[in-house]
């Protein structure tokens, strides 16, 4: 039987479910609460209408950008995902390999599988790497010192978990559970994905948390280390942090997690480089609204400090030419590459890049535009915008 070629997330989003154990697959996919805001995130896009326009010569676009100082094929960069190594084998090595084949950047998270040398081993390009605050500032400090050895030169700091939202999906499935029965329900799991247990679990081996290992002693240990980042998460993180921090790296500084005009005028008081509209992907604060909702204000609010960019329900090249008319630089994905990854590794990211690449190049020409830097509100069609 001749399989149909998943071409969209949500193609990649079905042949991964098919493909990850559900726990590992609920786990990408879910959101916080009754999950409002994951659905309004992407119904924060659809929302916006495009204004189609004819007879203008489109022969020769251009889609390139400059994303934190690093010139790009598009105005997309990969969010960071953690345990996203988890969802194919050297996960996060496969995904810097198909980021810097579409020549864009790749985020490393502080939780990924694969450890920030291994990562950049196999990157051609210098990709950025994200960071959490921990309790324990010896291990920031540590991470940082390796983050720059390695040639990141770009820091996104998340800034919106000062604890983990409720995701019940994952309660559910009994991750970070005591007790027999989530050990039961995991182990049934993993055994209907033969498939997955052989290539990433047995071939893919350490799934462990790479690039804490010298850190923590039970960074191998997923429940164990689970109780741990429940201790090391600073709930009592304020803008005098943020302050540390700079004076600390020397890079580009990316905080990632506003959803407030107050915040982001905040964070260019603090001489951030660049600010990342985010809800944590509607993983965090259930209810809160869509990024693209809250990306007008925002973009308002810097008035042009420093650059602006959105996650959060970006799932086309049309997402990203909303962002774009909505006043961003650029946008990141999250889910999306992760779910490219388990459908089909390397090979699936590099194909989804290109289609969001071709899908951005197709608006523009739609829309009579040649260049990124003639998008704007006159590119969206304000009075079809639904209420």
């Amino acid at each position: 039987m001749i399989k149909r070629c998943p071409i969209t997330p949500e193609d990649h989003r079905q042949q991964a479910r098919r493909r990850l154990p559900r726990f590992l697959a609920d786990y990408i996919e879910g959101g916080a609460g009754q999950e409002r805001t994951l659905r309004a995130n992407d119904q924060a896009w659809a929302e916006w209408c495009l204004r189609q326009r004819v007879l203008v010569d489109v022969d020769h676009i251009d889609t390139t950008a400059t994303l934190a100082g690093k010139a790009c094929a598009m105005p997309l960069a990969l969010a960071p995902i953690g345990l996203a190594g988890m969802s194919a084998r050297r996960g996060e090595v496969q995904a810097v390999q198909a980021a810097d084949h579409a020549n864009i950047p790749f985020t490393l998270s502080t939780v990924g599988v694969c450890s920030i040398a291994e990562v950049a081993a196999a990157a051609r390009a210098p990709f950025w790497f994200q960071l959490y605050m921990l309790r324990d500032r010896g291990i920031v400090e540590a991470l940082l010192e390796q983050a720059w050895a390695a040639g990141c030169q770009t820091l996104i700091f998340t800034i919106d978990l000062p604890m983990p939202g409720s995701r019940h999906r994952d309660v559910r499935n009994g991750i970070g559970q005591p007790g027999w029965k989530p050990q039961c329900l995991k182990a049934m799991d993993l055994l209907s994905r033969p498939r997955w247990l052989w290539d990433v679990a047995v071939r893919g081996k350490p799934l462990s948390l790479g690039s804490m290992t010298d850190h923590v002693a039970s960074a191998v240990d997923p429940s164990a280390f689970q109780r741990w980042v429940d201790q090391q998460f600073d709930a009592s993180v304020t803008w005098a942090d943020i302050a540390w921090l700079r004076d600390l790296w020397p890079g580009q500084l990316i905080l990632k997690g506003l959803l407030d005009e107050v915040d982001a005028r905040a964070a260019v008081e603090a001489n951030a480089d660049g600010l990342i509209v985010s809800n944590h992907g509607g993983r965090q604060l259930d209810s809160v609204a869509g990024t693209a909702t809250r990306l007008p204000d925002i973009v308002q609010a810097v008035e042009g400090q420093v650059p602006v960019w959105v996650d959060g329900g970006v799932r086309s090249g049309i997402d990203v030419f909303k962002a774009l008319a909505l006043g961003a630089q650029g946008a990141l994905i999250g889910r999306p590459w992760v779910w490219a990854l388990a459908s089909g590794g390397e090979p699936a990211l590099r194909a989804l890049l290109d289609v969001f690449q071709q899908e951005l190049r197709i608006a523009m020409a739609l829309t009579g535009t040649t260049r990124l830097a003639d998008i704007g509100p006159h590119c969206l069609d304000t009075e079809m915008r639904k209420p």
